[in-house]
């Protein structure tokens, strides 16, 4: 199932109770953050704040947040039913990922209803946030789509990078000089051109799930949106710039980044994915905005960034435990049986990964291969066996605690990786990407699976490790044939 826009997804979640409508008075200057903290933290439905304070008269009055802040709505927006278990997820996401469907071209669409140019334009007109306390002012960009596109292939790109509102008509962009949108700048720049820029805020969610996941610069997010909703993206173009963007989306604000270092603003700080106010107060990049278009009455939607669980979490669990396990085949790395990361956050990540161990360093074998791909992607590793479910904490800390001997290579440190200066464990002296290109960090294999140093032994059975204690097949059978005589219920039967 595909979903044509942002009102089609909430009247879905209204249907399914969850969404929960705010008409109470609430102001962007930090309070609606505060709400929206309090709903994650209790697993309540997303949230559409209908009453936000300096906004009742504006053209845009309503704030969407916490989205797919939940595995069911993940897979909603996937078109697959409720309960269905994250590893099918990020199956599903694997599979839909090999197949990408080209975007269609429109020449109408809901988001010319409105169009600001030059005087009207006014950014203090949206009810953009102010998150959190140490936030340095309101910013949008959290749960949406910058869109740029490389000038020498003509492929855009669609990412997720924060936008802190600087005046009217002025926003300072976090720009990296090795993420997507970073290298077309970099190209811009060769060139003495400024860069265009569209930031495309409401619309099928797929285009912040896309936004938030690490694709090769070959690869444009709209034909991976075409993939994971099994239908092509309607894109329009911009009124200003040599953009396309989705032709139903709720707002679009299109610009131009100066490539001009005495054009740079004062952004930062950000309450970040890590869960820390991170990549401090500094000169970045500023969006000089050329037009503003809109449905009528738009919805801005948004995120709440911080200390998990958050949104984030949720769509980079799925989008990074997808690519890396997609990426190990690719590899050739063989017996990969599972991958997840259950505390995703886009960089800084932790993953486990699950083996059907056939020789020794094959948990080696599978660690360096994710530090060999994106920089930030892959912090520390941990490597189990097919009988250990990865999805199951406890049954991985059981790995960890007996299957992990730490001076005998069950620890491995892997010093001196390229990482991400947003991780706040990264010293400030070593991770300006100006000077630096890169942060440093030193990243960790934990290798919980049973040491093949050990011989079979008698007394294990054969094995050359401890069997694990368990029933037998025998008793398996008997006592399922005998649930019910024991008064249980069989897992398919209701109570």
């Amino acid at each position: 199932m595909a979903f044509s826009d942002l009102r089609e997804w909430l009247s879905f979640l209204e249907n399914k109770s969850q969404l929960h409508r705010i008409n109470a008075p609430v102001h962007w200057d930090e309070e609606l953050g505060a709400v929206t903290r309090k709903a994650l933290d209790q697993k309540l439905p997303a949230l559409l704040f209908e009453n936000i304070k300096d906004h009742q008269d504006t053209d845009c009055r309503r704030v969407f947040v916490s989205s797919l802040s939940n595995y069911d709505r993940v897979a909603w927006m996937l078109g697959l039913t409720e309960g269905t278990s994250a590893r099918e997820i990020i199956q599903t996401v694997r599979e839909r990922s090999k197949n990408p469907i080209k975007p269609l071209r429109v020449e109408e669409g809901p988001v010319k209803e409105n169009i600001k140019l030059g005087k009207d334009i006014d950014l203090l007109k949206l009810p953009i946030p102010k998150w959190n306390p140490l936030d340095a002012g309101r910013y949008l960009m959290t749960f949406g789509g910058v869109v740029t596109k490389d000038p020498d292939t003509g492929i855009h790109n669609v990412g997720l990078y924060r936008c802190q509102v600087i005046d009217e008509n002025t926003l300072g962009i976090l720009m990296h000089p090795d993420k997507h949108h970073g290298r077309h700048f970099a190209k811009y720049a060769e060139r003495n051109e400024p860069m265009p820029v569209a930031l495309v805020l409401g619309w099928d969610q797929v285009l912040p799930f896309c936004a938030a996941a690490p694709y090769s610069h070959q690869v444009s997010e709209y034909d991976m949106m075409g993939a994971f909703r099994q239908r092509p993206v309607e894109l329009i173009r911009c009124e200003t710039i040599d953009l396309e963007v989705p032709a139903s989306a709720e707002i679009v604000i299109e610009g131009f980044i100066s490539t001009d270092p005495s054009d740079f603003v004062m952004e930062g700080p950000f309450g970040e994915f890590t869960g820390y106010y991170a990549g401090e107060k500094g000169l970045k990049p500023s969006i000089k905005v050329s037009c503003i278009t809109y449905r009528n009455n738009p919805i801005f939607q948004g995120t709440l960034e911080g200390k998990p669980i958050v949104e984030d979490n949720v769509v980079e669990s799925v989008n990074l435990s997808a690519y890396a396990w997609n990426t190990l085949d690719a590899m050739g790395i063989p017996d990969v049986t599972d991958v997840y990361c259950p505390l995703a956050t886009g960089f800084g990540t932790n993953i486990r990964v699950q083996i059907k161990k056939g020789f020794q360093g094959h948990a080696k074998q599978v660690a360096a291969g994710l530090f060999a791909v994106q920089a930030g992607c892959f912090k520390n590793v941990i490597v189990v066996e097919e009988d250990i479910d990865i999805h199951d904490p406890i049954q991985v800390e059981w790995a960890f605690a007996y299957r992990v001997d730490a001076k005998e290579d069950g620890i491995v440190i892997f010093p001196g990786f390229p990482g991400s200066g947003l991780d706040p464990s990264t010293p400030p002296d070593i991770k300006d990407p100006h000077v630096h290109g890169r942060a440093r960090w030193n990243r960790l294999l934990i290798d919980a699976t049973r040491d093949w140093r050990f011989v079979p032994r008698e007394q294990w059975a054969g094995h050359r490790y401890p069997p694990v204690v368990w029933y037998s097949d025998e008793m398996d059978q008997l006592t399922a044939k005998r649930w019910n005589e024991y008064g249980f219920k069989q897992k398919n039967e209701k109570s």
